[in-house]
């Protein structure tokens, strides 16, 4: 039977009164660049964290390439549509997602910004490495290796991705600056490909035969470099790499990598959605979090500082 008119009225109040609405959206969505390196998994177990200690959800999405804007725009847009409690985002272009994040303001749905910048300040916060100065550390370190003379070139991510062109920036001033006796031959872009990577790493060894060092400021760069030393058989040729992976530790122990400059990203993921945990909490947020870098070489691959930055336990979050 039909429930009557004043009845349903009745009903109604009594729902509004007592609270018995749709309650808010729980999930906090979070978007890196991809999420097959250890790094982005090390994010998302951050993210987990975070989200858990504010009464959270976690929804990951990333595109399959971590150079596809058009993609992660497409997932934010998604979010914003089902008006997700908040978003953390690591743009892959620091112009071609200004758009969509400046929409999910006007949403009302606060986005936190990490690993990479974004060219508005219409954000809640942004967490990220000091990219300059890993920059730097990497230069420091050729310029010793090469004892301040020699070739050098860069092999780095893509153009447009804030994150990396701080790195190459951050080398090159410190070579500059430091070391005027290296010359550095060039930066050429991988496009987050290994094969990419391998190849620019290999046409640079034929065009400088006397090449004496090679900086490549994220994974894939420093994994298709290392590849390509390999199969010329260079060792005579100085890599200081960025990021980690277990392939990449072992590259590192059996000298084919003299170095890396590593972040932090369990810290990034969590302190960036943290951020947004404390905001819907109605707490303060910094608006700008140095989640850390540093340079680790070979000897140090054993210290325990170092073995829980390179493979913290992701399972408690992750799981098996």
């Amino acid at each position: 039977m039909p429930i009557p008119l004043s009845r349903r009225a009745v009903l109604a109040a009594i729902a509004a009164a007592t609270g018995c609405q749709k309650s808010p959206n729980k999930t906090i969505g979070v978007v890196p660049k991809g999420a097959n390196h250890i790094f982005w998994k090390t994010v998302h177990a951050g993210a987990i964290k975070a989200a858990r200690e504010g009464g959270y959800e976690v929804e990951w999405k990333a595109p399959t390439l971590e150079v596809d804007s058009a993609r992660q725009i497409e997932i934010v847009e998604s979010m914003v549509n089902r008006k997700l409690a908040g978003i953390v985002l690591a743009p892959v272009d620091r112009k071609a997602l200004v758009g969509v994040v400046e929409r999910a303001g006007l949403a009302k749905i606060p986005v936190s910004i990490f690993d990479s910048a974004i060219d508005t300040k219409k954000i809640l916060s942004y967490v990220a490495t000091d990219n300059e100065e890993g920059g730097r550390l990497g230069a420091r370190r050729i310029g010793e290796l090469l004892k301040g003379k020699g070739k050098v070139a860069v092999i780095g991510f893509m153009p447009g991705s804030a994150s990396t062109m701080e790195r190459e920036s951050g080398f090159e001033g410190e070579i500059k600056a430091k070391f005027p006796g290296i010359e550095i031959v060039g930066t050429q872009f991988g496009m987050a490909s290994q094969a990419k990577s391998m190849s620019a790493t290999e046409n640079f060894l034929s065009a400088h035969p006397d090449l004496a060092g090679v900086f490549a400021d994220n994974e894939s760069s420093t994994v298709g470099a290392v590849q390509a030393l390999k199969s010329r058989k260079a060792r005579q040729v100085k890599l200081v790499g960025f990021d980690a992976s277990d392939h990449l530790v072992a590259d590192m122990r059996e000298g084919w990598i003299d170095s890396l400059v590593v972040q932090n990203p369990f810290k990034m993921g969590y302190e960036s959605t943290r951020a947004v945990c404390r905001h819907l909490a109605g707490d303060p947020v910094k608006p700008m979090i140095d989640s850390g870098v540093r340079i680790v070489l070979s000897g140090e691959l054993d210290q325990p500082d170092v073995k829980e930055l390179l493979f913290p336990d992701l399972k408690p979050w992750l799981g098996a």
